[in-house]
């Protein structure tokens, strides 16, 4: 499995290994899930919270990204699709 912060920025894949943003993680690598949610980068928030495999979080970056966006996804709703995040088990990553 990725570190947090490889999987939070992966923007694809190259085989088998996460092509990672280097600028965003050096940037935003460190903050919360809710610190992302807060300041609207709500791929990565919801990166981090599928991540860490938390509902409360989850639920943190729907809520925001709802209040921001004017929607009302629910958990039960493809969320995963709609930000493109799967949680898939690469070893390795390519930082660009």
């Amino acid at each position: 499995m990725l570190p947090r912060a490889d999987f939070i920025f992966t923007i694809g894949y190259d085989g088998p290994a996460a092509v990672v943003d280097s600028q965003a993680k050096r940037r935003y690598g460190s903050l919360s899930t809710a610190e992302l949610a807060d300041r609207g980068l709500f791929r990565a928030a919801w990166s981090s919270a599928v991540y860490s495999g938390d509902r409360a979080e989850k639920q943190l970056v729907l809520d925001a990204y709802n209040r921001t966006a004017g929607t009302s996804y629910s958990a039960e709703d493809p969320v995963d699709r709609l930000f493109g995040v799967f949680l898939v088990d690469v070893r390795r990553a390519v930082v660009l």
